[in-house]
């Protein structure tokens, strides 16, 4: 069970820590705003209790039920994306139409879509044993569907979040072995289209400017990103202390959303940001295992692909935090504030934590211990042996997950074909060896 234990503390530490650095990175501005120091951290608090029911849930969740529930949520995305674009039903800040405000409460569609993204495509290619057809013919609705969503993304417009769609996507194709060769064609379809829509938009040709030329306009175009050095320079390696920051003080923008790892290097110093990276990196290391290992094929591709998400996105915030990337906008997980973001990524966590209790050893142990402590105290329902699985939960074969090993991939590229699933090669194993028998 050390699995589970080990995705339960790492989410606690996250959330913690997340909280502990939005009460310190923005209080000043909270209180400059509104004449309270709390404000935004009692608005990431309630997007956090929220989350945690979310996590919650999605532990109590049956397999079956996620599955059945992912095409309506995709839709309801999808819905979504377009109402936000229309006016008088969108909120518009600053020319982007991203939001809902309902009731003073602001949501973002755009979150949801990356969550209905990996559920419905997950669900799509675990189909292939059971409707008996390839993963080529099952990618078909996947990657339009896709693709609809990241053009109502870009619409809105908002490339970050559509790249991290684009992301989950190729995951999504990756982990399920689909042929190198077509995946090659559109992650290069995907990188030119990017880099246009990048050259389409001022303030997007502006961000890889300063990248390159961070010295150009230091107190316009490249204020942002060189404060944020500042704030990482000065914190040195033990750092300031929590809840001294001085670029806080309204000298680093969005210290307590998109910047707030610089505030971590600030208050925390190089050590605070190395722990930081340590953590994400334990959740991708973790959650790949636990994805390997899980006896269902859909529980182990979801875990895969939204491991992948976290951890892209991880990336790719600290390393526009630190210059090495254009600024993009994309949050750090469960630490930047952000309600919806917030609540959703720990639903996302709550299915990592649902597939870790569906690890063969962990449905013998649970069914051993009548449950377990954990189970138990949080009531858990009894997790439901894999049709890959024995009643034992021992199992069948050596990996659930949709292989994608050199093997395989060295096998698509011969045939140029699709992993075949391992029950179609134990038939033809068996066929063989038949065919063999009667020859001899």
């Amino acid at each position: 069970m050390w699995s589970l234990h080990l995705i339960l503390g790492l989410t606690t530490l996250l959330t913690t820590f997340g909280l502990a650095m939005v009460l310190s990175a923005s209080a000043v501005e909270s209180y400059v705003g509104g004449g309270s120091a709390y404000t935004f951290f009692v608005q990431q608090l309630l997007g956090v209790l929220l989350g945690l029911f979310a996590f919650y849930l999605a532990m109590r969740l049956p397999v079956r039920t996620i599955r059945m529930l992912s095409f309506p949520a995709f839709v309801v995305s999808v819905v979504m994306l377009i109402l936000v674009l229309i006016p008088g039903i969108g909120t518009e800040i600053q020319g982007s139409r991203r939001w809902f405000d309902i009731a003073g409460i602001s949501f973002q569609p755009s979150e949801l879509a990356k969550v209905a993204l990996v559920l419905w495509g997950a669900h799509m290619l675990t189909l292939r044993d059971r409707v008996g057809r390839s993963t080529r013919d099952l990618v078909i609705p996947v990657v339009p569907g896709a693709l609809v969503m990241c053009v109502l993304v870009v619409l809105q417009p908002n490339l970050s979040t559509a790249i991290t769609l684009a992301i989950i996507a190729m995951a999504l194709l990756w982990f399920v072995g689909f042929d190198l060769r077509i995946l090659g064609a559109i992650v290069a379809t995907g990188v030119v289209t990017a880099v246009i829509l990048t050259f389409t938009a001022g303030y997007r040709v502006n961000r890889v400017r300063v990248l390159f030329n961070p010295g150009d306009d230091p107190q316009g175009l490249g204020y942002q990103s060189r404060q944020a050095k500042y704030a990482l320079a000065s914190g040195g390696v033990f750092g300031e202390g929590l809840g001294q920051s001085t670029s806080k003080w309204n000298y680093l923008p969005n210290a307590y959303n998109d910047f707030i790892f610089a505030i971590i290097g600030d208050e925390l110093g190089i050590i605070g940001c190395l722990s930081v990276i340590a953590l994400f990196a334990a959740v991708v290391m973790l959650g790949l295992r636990i994805a390997r290992r899980c006896a269902d094929p859909f529980l182990g591709l979801v875990t895969a692909v939204a491991t992948t998400w976290i951890g892209a996105q991880a990336a790719i915030n600290i390393g526009y935090v630190t210059g090495l990337l254009p600024v993009t906008g994309l949050q750090l997980p469960l630490i930047s504030y952000g309600g919806t973001s917030t609540a959703l990524m720990l639903f996302v966590f709550g299915l990592i934590a649902n597939a870790a209790r569906h690890e063969p050893r962990a449905i013998a142990a649970i069914e051993k211990s009548g449950g377990g402590r954990i189970s138990r105290l949080l009531r858990l329902p009894m997790p439901q042996p894999s049709p890959t699985t024995d009643g034992r939960g021992a199992q069948r074969r050596r990996n659930s997950m949709p292989p994608n090993t050199t093997r395989g991939r060295e096998s698509s590229r011969r045939s140029g074909s699709t992993v075949p699933s391992d029950r179609t090669s134990t038939v033809r194993s068996r066929s063989t060896r038949t065919a063999g028998s009667r020859s001899s």
